[in-house]
């Protein structure tokens, strides 16, 4: 099945967002009554965390540009530390959403990546974008891709090589774990693993605590421009335009602030749109994020792999088709059902999950669609697909469609 066949068109995509309803033709209207009368925002000011990385851009431009104000809301950014911290502010309620993991809200609904917490994804803030680096202490060793790196370590006593990620449930272990696996390398039986936050990764690379990590940009690239790392992989060539980042909430902030909810996601719709328009805008994108109050770091590191283009750090380079990307024309951005059920069935292929879930019926839960309708009616010409479900090619030759998970997560020959 090729990718053309799998995406969704952008007419299809038009044409049954059209469906949704007039809404679609008068978003000034409908965003005038919303703020006056009794369906404004129940929050003014909406708290969202993000970690300084390139894909939190959509949350960090909405607040920028202004689009929150067209809402009746104030977005307010706020840097954390660490994947853990924003998980602990999230649960207390220290912040009211946050551009998170998709793994790490649905391991805290299913009790996994701390107290179980009833959770929401509002939107996808981002596909694609993330890869696996390795040290150059293992380019010198010969070892340029997987095969190589098989071959070091099945010479090796298990667990000589270490390996980082930034989350146990979250989308960085399970790009990881599924190339190491594609591999034949068992990323629990043949390597250790640690947690490590995304800023910490180079330096951790550069003083040897691990080989490799899986990472966010624009970490991957700092690790090239350092000469401390290599791309061994981008995240798009194990499973182009795969879900990544996501809005999340508690369940129970949602059911309290349903017009915030709708506003925030509406906002947050405008900016991606906006994102994705132009590489003009991806480069101002890239450059407010490098600032001191978000990512700290030079914007040449952001530009490159925001539009696109990609160097491996020894000596390949290439347009990438399936680059990060915001909102095209609403795949992006759609909290597609089969996504979240894609991390479920990875959760339970490595032992995470100690029995197969009512897939479909958590992701229906977490998955928020009836939220994300009502922002992409106030925004305008946001398509909306009628079927939740989309189908995928994942690097290894499978399709994943949502379809028998059980089995699905039952299919792969290393697993824990």
């Amino acid at each position: 099945m090729s990718e053309k066949t799998t995406a969704i068109s952008r007419r299809r995509l038009l044409q049954a967002g059209a469906a949704l309803g007039g809404a679609y033709l008068l978003p000034g209207i409908m965003n005038a009554v919303w703020a006056a009368g009794s369906d404004g925002p129940e929050q003014s000011q909406v708290k969202v965390g993000f970690i300084p990385l390139t894909d939190c851009a959509s949350v960090v431009m909405a607040s920028v540009k202004g689009f929150d104000k067209k809402y009746g809301i104030t977005i307010v950014p706020s840097k954390e530390a660490s994947w853990a911290a924003v998980r602990d502010k999230m649960v207390s309620g220290e912040l009211d959403a946050a551009h998170v993991l998709y793994g790490l809200v649905y391991g805290l609904e299913m009790g996994i990546a701390g107290k179980q917490q009833s959770m929401a994804n509002l939107m996808t803030l981002n596909n694609n974008g993330q890869a696996i680096s390795l040290s150059m202490d293992l380019a010198k060793q010969g070892v340029t891709e997987a095969s190589g790196l098989k071959k070091l370590i099945a010479g090796k006593a298990p667990g000589t090589f270490t390996f980082a990620h930034t989350f146990p449930t979250g989308t960085h272990a399970m790009w990881l774990y599924y190339w190491l696996a594609n591999a034949g390398i068992h990323p629990f039986n043949d390597v250790r693993t640690v947690v490590v936050p995304p800023p910490q990764m180079v330096m951790n690379m550069r003083i040897g605590n691990m080989v490799g990590f899986c990472v966010g940009e624009p970490w991957n690239q700092r690790a090239i421009n350092d000469g401390i790392g290599y791309t061994a992989a981008t995240s798009q060539s194990i499973w182009p335009d795969h879900p990544e980042k996501i809005l999340g909430t508690r369940s129970a902030w949602v059911e309290q602030n349903p017009n915030t909810a709708r506003a925030l996601v509406a906002a947050i719709l405008e900016a991606s749109r906006w994102i994705d328009a132009n590489d003009d805008n991806r480069r101002e994108t890239a450059s407010v994020l490098a600032g001191r109050a978000y990512l700290n770091t030079k914007a040449d590191y952001l530009t490159g792999r925001m539009l696109g283009q990609y160097d491996n750090g020894l000596g390949k380079k290439w347009q990438d088709e399936h680059a990060m990307h915001f909102f095209r024309d609403g795949e992006v951005t759609f909290p597609w059902l089969s996504d979240g059920m894609w991390f479920l069935t990875q959760h339970r292929r490595w032992g995470l999950l100690d029995h197969d879930p009512d897939y479909l019926a958590i992701a229906r839960r977490i998955n928020r669609i009836d939220v994300y309708q009502q922002a992409a009616s106030a925004v305008g010409n946001v398509a909306v697909p009628a079927n939740h479900m989309r189908s995928s090619r994942l690097m290894d030759g499978s399709t994943w469609n949502g379809s028998n998970p059980a089995a699905y997560a039952a299919s792969f020959a290393i697993k824990r």
